[in-house]
């Protein structure tokens, strides 16, 4: 698997930064075109195993790529998962008579992205580096203003140790907290609950009650501090790789 190639396919730059950087963990090469057309011609040179294309580009649509992906008898059993817009169930229709495999909707959410990506190469960001750490964390959720401290902190989410209150998968949280050595650098982020650790049926009972976080923005200064805290760490702050697949079986939420 470690030989693998994805394309990804969009006329848009953002969309594509986006993409890649979702597949930042992922052994294997990742390949771009900006249109339909170069899409079509960068698979016939480089056969990736797997293809995320968007409906809307420039001087070949994705639908018109898809299609003559499909009918082309060598490039045909490479999978296909297109792109469109949310909340128009017509071009959903057109990617699927297009023949893809599978269908996203924009804006991109991340797990969505990375679990049609897995129904077809089984490795995509199996594991996500984490640090260990003991950060004060100031939290909104359900209109309240809470405290609690991050006890593992990763470039896509976060688990936030805290006793109180009645939180729920799916809710969403903003997050603010200072990372040691950042200085007076604040770390701010939006995202919601994915996996809450808490009373009788706790998913792991080793970790304090509370709950993860997936992150679905933040500025960018805010990531870049979250990456140099995990690439250099501190004193007292272990670096682990943490099994981001196997989720349930560890305890942990997927990011």
């Amino acid at each position: 698997m470690g030989n693998s190639t994805i394309l990804l396919a969009d006329d848009t730059k953002l969309f594509l930064e986006l993409e890649k950087e979702f597949l930042n963990l992922t052994d294997a090469t990742v390949i771009t075109a900006a249109n339909g057309r170069e899409a079509l011609e960068v698979a016939r040179k480089k056969l990736p195993d797997l293809i995320y294309l968007d409906l809307h580009m420039s001087e070949m649509d994705g639908a018109a790529c898809c299609a003559a992906l499909k009918a082309d008898p060598v490039l045909c059993p490479i999978p296909v998962i297109m792109v469109s817009t949310a909340g128009k169930a017509e071009e959903e229709a057109i990617c699927r008579r297009a023949g893809c495999n599978e269908h996203l909707t924009k804006p991109i959410d991340r797990h969505r992205f990375l679990e049609l990506g897995r129904r077809f190469l089984a490795n995509i960001e199996r594991r996500e580096m984490r640090i260990h750490c003991h950060l004060n964390v100031l939290f909104c959720i359900n209109y309240e203003n809470c405290y609690g401290t991050c006890i593992n902190l990763g470039m896509h989410g976060m688990y936030i140790g805290f006793d109180g209150g009645n939180i729920r998968s799916g809710d969403q949280v903003e997050v603010s907290f200072l990372v040691s050595g950042s200085g007076s650098s604040l770390v701010e982020a939006w995202g919601r609950v994915v996996w809450v650790n808490a009373g009788p049926k706790c998913g792991n009972p080793e970790l304090p009650e509370g709950f993860g976080v997936e992150f679905l923005e933040m500025a960018r200064e805010s990531g870049d501090i979250i990456r140099r805290f995990i690439d250099h760490g501190t004193p007292g702050h272990e670096k682990r790789q943490w099994p981001v697949h196997d989720g349930v079986a560890s305890g942990l939420p997927e990011f």
